[in-house]
Order: C-alpha cells, then structure tokens, then sequence
C-alpha cells in the first residue's frame, strides 16, 4: 500500500535517510538544519543521533563511521560548512567506505544568518557529487540515490537545500525502509593515512573520478529537460528550487526550454545542446552566481548568459515566481505583496530571560568605564544588541567574542568584555580562552548559560554542568572563575562581580546560569501531562 505523508522538506531529508538505512546523524543545531535531526531523534531509536559540540566533531564522526562500513549522515546550516571544512574537504582525499551524505542547509536572504554563502562551492571546491533537491518528494527520494552513488564512487555526497523548501510542507510519497549495513570496517590502510605520499596517489584518484561524476549527472534521473533540443530566443536552467519558480511561469505557454539541473557537475553535453538551439539562457538558481559563471565559461564570452550577474535576476536573496517570471518577460498581473496589515514585530529576548539580568547589569558597570566594549557571539542573547539594551559591540561568527575581546586588549582597550552563550563557547570558545589565558589577557569573559542551545529551540548543550571544570582544565585561576544567578534581585551581586572581575589584570569568567524560559515551561508543561 502507498504511504503519503505530509512532511516539511528537513522531515522528508530525514525519513528518506532512516529509510536508505543510515546508522549515525551527526550535527550541531542550526537553522535551517535542525529539524532533521530532532526528526530522526523522534522517529529512529536505532539510528546514533546525540548532537555533537560542533559541525567538524560531527564530520569527523560521520567519517569514522563510514570508515566502519556504515552509512551517516551529517547535517548543517551553510555557515557550519566553514566550521567542518578541514574534514570535509580530507574526506573527499580519503573517499568513503560506508555511504556518507552531507546535508547543507543554505539561506538566502539572511532569515537567520550572518551571511548568504553558497554550500555548492564547497561541493565544487572538493570534487564531489552535488545534490540539490527542488521538491520535498525529490528530497525524500535523494537520499537511498544519494548513499548508493556515495557508496559506488567511494566518495562523500553534498546535498545542498534553501530555507524554503527546508520549512515549507508538501505530501511525500514514501517506501519500505532499507536495512542498514553490516559492519564492515576498512581494510586498506594508505587511503585513510594522509601522508603526503598516500594523499598525492588520493588527490590523482579523486581527480581521476571527475569524468564518471560528469557522466553520472550527464545520465542522472534529477536532470531533466523539457524542449531543450527547441529553437528559441531564450532558454533556462533552473537549479533546485528555482526549477519551481520557473514552472509557476508556465514556461511551456510561453514555449521556453527548461532544463532542470538537481545534480552536479553541471550536465554539460546538455548544456551546449540547448545553447545551440537559443539565443541567450537565464540561469535560474538560489544563492549565489555559480551555475552563470561555469555556464558562462562553458560556453564562451561570446553568448550571451543572463542571471544575477547580469542584473536580469535580483544579485542578492531569494528569488521568487515574480523575479524569475519578470526575467523571462511575464507580464505579472498580481505580484506578490507582503501583507500591509502585518506590523513588523522585531526580535526580542523573552520576558524573564537571565540574558536580560545579565546586560541590565552589564550596562549599569560598562557605564562607569569610558573605554568599555563588549564583544558578543552568535545565539539568542545576541538580541542584547537591540532596544532596549545595545548592548554589544560586535557579533561576527562563532566564537569570536573571546578572541576578538583578546585583540582589542591587546591593543588596549581597557575594560574588554566577551559575552558568550553555552553552546557557542563548547563550540569554538574554549581555544579562545585557551589562547588568552596563555598569553594573560586583560579581558573579562561572560559566559551566559541557560543550560541549553535555546535560539534553535531548545536541543541539549554539550557542556552543560561542565563549564567551571573546562575553565579550571584549560587553566584558569579558581578564585577567578565565578558562578552567579541572573534575577533582579542578585542584581547588586552580579555588578559588583562584574566589577571586581574587571579590576582584575587577567583573564576572568563569569558565569550567570539560569534555566531558558522556554525550555523550563516545556518542562513544567510535561510534567503537568
């Protein structure tokens, strides 16, 4: 019997990797990654799915489990990719033995990000097989394809998706679920050891590979064509989740080829056939310029390729019915408006947060100092620099508050403040703080935890009970590792120990532990249950 059910597209990645028979998902939570691991969390209690302290640990797992003959899956936001790049980039020099599939969950427009970096040229960068899904049935399919090629080629696969079809829902069409593999564990040796020897034999292998990948996408199921061989003023390659912002415009009304492209390396041969039977291609694709530019120095400076880079598609976030259908000459009778009626509600920390108790008494002792800056990190108490409190003078990526206090110390400015969140300093603050407590940095270290990774919605934190021991391990002086209790009422123990810690010449932490709302009322809630 045909099983239908409504999925979002991260819930469908997920079900069709418990049903290709995955043993292990590795991952760190972000958006828009994160429900497909609390999926396979919630459904597959046979499947290893505790979230790692950061996306290379889970890489480096992942592999070691295909090391092991079996098949993992390790999943992420876009920004993750820079994290797990020295192990994913190596595992394309290594190969795999069982199969092994990275999920890049990429977001344009910046939804919850600090930038709109393109996964696929690291897929490119590597020399591996891209997938990237339009529909959330194709994500389901992709994945029993995408570990069978892993496993064929012997090499890792990047799935690569876009916020909406990661958050949006459609009905999947699902099949009987695969047995995982037998353990299995690698035999030879040279392929895994990347001594300069064995790494040289690799990268030649690797590049060797590049012809079957070509053909693989040339014959691949998820490239398809519609009326390429055609003649016509223009036509399009629509990649992804695009191809559905291509077919909202009727292309077929308007007699316009289309080639989808879900798989790559680009599928060349049907690339110039199309060229050769249009005038120009409108490279229809979410993110950033790739799939122009190589079209573009496939074909030549001659012909004429429109896109983002040529301004006929808007150069920065997603692209809509209404962008693309503009692009090909629509004529867009109704487009698309926000709803006017709809005030805009700007971010905010919840009411009873101990991030609140913290800036509140941050602000109150930075006052008292000309010079003080407060250098922030990524989580949910970056909304610290918001009304009503601006708090924080910087937020660049994960980790950086630490380090980047250090320089500024280094430099002179007195007092020098890191605010940092549980998970974040787990995930690379703690060889910040190494490096300042090395060097005896004049800097004061807040560490706020809330004993979960509350901005993704709530997922266990790695170091949760462990912080004064990680401090005390890494070398910090006992007597300047200090725990208080974020509420208005311990608001003059919080500021005269923030202010004690400043006077200090040396690297301090603070610690403000309380309970994340949000995560306290679930529990409360449970318990009522």
């Amino acid at each position: 019997m045909i099983e239908r059910k409504l999925l979002l597209g991260d819930e469908a990645i997920a079900l069709g990797a418990i049903h290709a028979g995955i043993s292990g998902v590795y991952a760190y939570p972000g958006t828009p990654s994160t429900e497909i691991t609390e999926f396979i969390q919630g459904h597959a209690s046979d499947v290893r799915s505790r979230w790692c302290t950061n996306e290379k640990t889970a890489m480096e797992a992942a592999l070691g489990m295909s090391y092991a003959g079996k098949r993992a899956l390790v999943c992420m936001k876009h920004v993750g990719m820079n994290v797990a790049a020295d192990a994913f980039v190596n595992s394309a020099i290594t190969g795999v033995n069982g199969g092994l599939v990275v999920l890049a969950a990429d977001d344009p427009s910046m939804h919850s990000s600090q930038n709109e970096q393109d996964s696929r040229f690291y897929g490119k960068f590597a020399m591996i097989p891209i997938l990237e899904p339009s529909t959330q049935q194709e994500a389901y399919d992709m994945m029993p394809y995408a570990y069978a090629l892993s496993e064929e080629k012997k090499l890792p696969v990047l799935m690569r998706v876009v916020t909406r079809l990661a958050h949006s829902r459609a009905g999947v069409v699902v099949r009987e679920p695969m047995v995982q593999n037998a353990l299995n564990p690698e035999t030879e040796r040279t392929h895994w050891v990347l001594l300069p020897g064995n790494a040289r034999k690799q990268y030649a292998s690797l590049v060797s590979k590049q012809g079957e990948l070509l053909v693989s996408s040339e014959t691949s199921p998820y490239n398809v064509s519609h009326s390429i061989s055609k003649k016509s003023a223009i036509g399009v390659i629509a990649c992804g989740i695009a191809y559905n912002y291509v077919m909202e415009n009727e292309p077929q009304k308007l007699d316009i080829p289309v080639l989808k492209v879900s798989q790559y390396p680009l599928p060349e041969s049907a690339i110039k056939m199309m060229a050769n039977q249009c005038e120009a291609l409108l490279i229809a694709e979410d993110g950033q310029p790739l799939v122009e530019e190589q079209v573009k120095s496939l074909l030549g400076a001659d012909y004429l390729v429109k896109g983002r880079l040529t301004g006929d598609l808007p150069r920065m976030g997603e692209l809509t019915p209404d962008s693309v259908g503009a692009a090909l000459g629509v004529n867009i009778e109704q487009p698309y408006v926000a709803a006017q009626h709809v005030m805009p509600r700007p971010p905010a920390l919840c009411q009873g947060c101990g991030h609140r108790d913290v800036y509140d008494a941050l602000n109150k002792v930075a006052a008292e100092y000309q010079g003080a800056r407060i250098f922030g990190d990524i989580g949910c108490y970056t909304l610290g620099a918001l009304p009503p409190f601006r708090a924080i003078d910087s937020c660049v990526d994960m980790g950086a508050s630490i380090t980047m206090a250090k320089g500024a110390a280094d430099a002179g400015v007195f007092p020098s403040i890191a605010v940092i969140g549980d998970s974040t300093f787990t995930h690379s603050g703690m060889t910040g703080l190494l490096d300042a407590i090395n060097d005896n940095a004049n800097i004061t270290v807040i560490i706020s935890d809330n004993l979960t990774t509350a901005m993704t919605g709530g997922q266990d934190s790695a170091g949760t009970n462990k912080f004064e021991a990680i401090c005390l391990g890494l070398g910090m002086d006992p007597k300047h590792v200090r725990v208080v209790v974020p509420l208005p009422k311990n608001m003059e123990e919080i500021t005269r120990t923030i202010r004690e810690e400043i006077e200090y010449k040396g690297v301090s932490v603070i610690i403000p532990r309380r309970e994340c709302m949000q995560t306290l009322q679930r529990k409360l809630r449970n318990k009522k249950k």
